[in-house]
């Protein structure tokens, strides 16, 4: 395999060489279609993916949904060798607040030479328009390195690559709550409604990844609490020796 950020065939050798290609951040949600979308990104040899872009509630310290802490998103972005990004958000939190502080990370990014953006969405046609249209005008292109793969097919793909994550969060409404805590693997797809997308890609789970494709090292840790709260339930993934509670 060639090395994150060159062309994967050229026998020619004329690839350009990580520095000349424009860089990018990934949005970074913590979860395995983030992981996988960074992967494709790096694969495909087109851009240098220089940093992770995350929201955090910062009144949980939190990632933003997915209600993973912020000490493993840390060790994240440690174990990819990648700078983390925080936007900082309160809860809760207005969109208009959202948007505003969205807005000055995407200034931030293009001071940091940030000519691209990578998402990992899959087929959702209103945030990729969303997406686009907020980054129309500020020097920052999309890419959709996952668009329109079959969920079925990239869920099987996402554990054959090794991916370990583990759902942190399920909306009840959409997918059975007991899933959460659960590790996302072939007996886990196994066992889900037929209603329900293998990737959640409609929000009816959310993912951590713990070790997989670019990972200098797993993430040591345990499943503790699950617990429902704001009409989710989430599952409290913690450094393995932290303390109960």
């Amino acid at each position: 395999m060639a090395p994150a950020g060159e062309a994967a065939d050229d026998p020619a050798g004329t690839a350009a060489t990580a520095g000349d290609l424009p860089r990018a951040w990934v949005s970074w949600s913590s979860g395995k279609d983030s992981l996988m979308a960074l992967g494709e990104a790096r694969r495909t040899g087109t851009v240098q993916v220089t940093g992770l872009l995350t929201t955090v509630n910062a009144t949980a310290n939190r990632v933003a949904m997915h209600g993973v802490r912020r000490e493993l998103l840390e060790a994240q972005a440690d174990a990819l060798g990648l700078p983390l990004h925080v936007v900082e958000l309160p809860w809760p939190c207005p969109n208009s607040v959202y948007e505003q502080r969205m807005g000055d990370a995407l200034v931030e990014a293009v001071e940091c030479g940030v000519e691209q953006m990578v998402f990992g969405d899959l087929f959702l046609a209103d945030v990729r328009a969303y997406r686009e249209d907020k980054l129309a005008g500020t020097g920052i292109t999309p890419i959709f390195p996952l668009w329109d793969r079959p969920t079925d097919r990239l869920a099987t793909e996402v554990i054959d690559a090794g991916v370990r994550a583990v759902l942190t969060c399920v909306d009840p409404t959409s997918a059975p709550a007991e899933l959460a805590g659960r590790w996302y693997d072939q007996r886990l797809l196994a066992d889900l409604p037929p209603q329900v997308d293998p990737c959640g890609e409609n929000g009816e789970f959310h993912t951590l990844v713990v070790d997989g494709p670019g990972f200098a090292h797993p993430l040591d840790v345990r499943v503790g609490d699950v617990v429902e709260q704001g009409g989710f339930v989430y599952a409290d993934v913690v450094p393995t020796g932290t303390p109960p509670g």
